[in-house]
């Protein structure tokens, strides 16, 4: 898509019509100004629609790759339009929540479409009392479990390349792929 020149577009503002009536029956005066509203005619209709822009849901598909480095936004090319538009529209939310079980889940479930469980604490300890010995370290190991829904094939490659995005750097994160969703493990 080319915003640049295109073909016939008027100009909301035609400079001709503006100059003073000195200028106004002068044949090149027009002709000169006309040719300016050419030139600036797809510049006014951009800046004219600078809000649907900078909106993900309807800005131009070939804008959404800058849009997604404005907020820093996961932009997969191989991803679809929509897909890439809510991954922008939501980038605010799922960065809130990154590098926890939530914002593990819902970017699983964006990129991929996949359902997922995240089990373990990632290693966090913490006590009430000031002063008190620390607790034992626990295992920093959290279990990531992802299965397909409605038929889709899961990639285990782009998996962890997600959960390794999203995961916090001091924890182990282990994946397994199920095949649908796991059983009530004795709970």
């Amino acid at each position: 898509m080319s915003r640049a020149a295109v073909p016939g577009l008027p100009s909301r503002y035609p400079i001709g019509g503006q100059l003073p009536a000195l200028y106004a029956d002068d044949d090149f005066a027009q002709r000169f100004t006309a040719g300016l509203d050419t030139v600036l005619a797809p510049v006014f209709a951009t800046l004219d629609n600078l809000p649907a822009y900078l909106d993900p849901r309807v800005a131009p598909a070939d804008f959404l790759t800058w849009l997604a480095s404005w907020v820093g936004a996961a932009d997969d090319p191989r991803w679809p339009v929509e897909l890439r538009r809510e991954a922008v529209a939501r980038a605010v939310e799922l960065h809130r929540w990154r590098g926890t079980r939530r914002g593990l889940v819902e970017a699983l479930r964006l990129a991929l479409g996949m359902h997922a469980e995240v089990t373990g604490d990632g290693g966090a300890t913490w006590s009430n009392t000031a002063g008190a010995d620390l607790p034992p370290k626990p295992p920093a190991e959290t279990l990531v479990r992802v299965w397909p829904t409605g038929g889709r094939r899961v990639d285990p490659d782009r998996v962890h390349e997600i959960v390794r995005a999203m995961c916090p750097v001091h924890t182990v994160c282990r994946v397994e792929v199920l095949p649908g969703p796991p059983a009530d493990e004795g709970r």
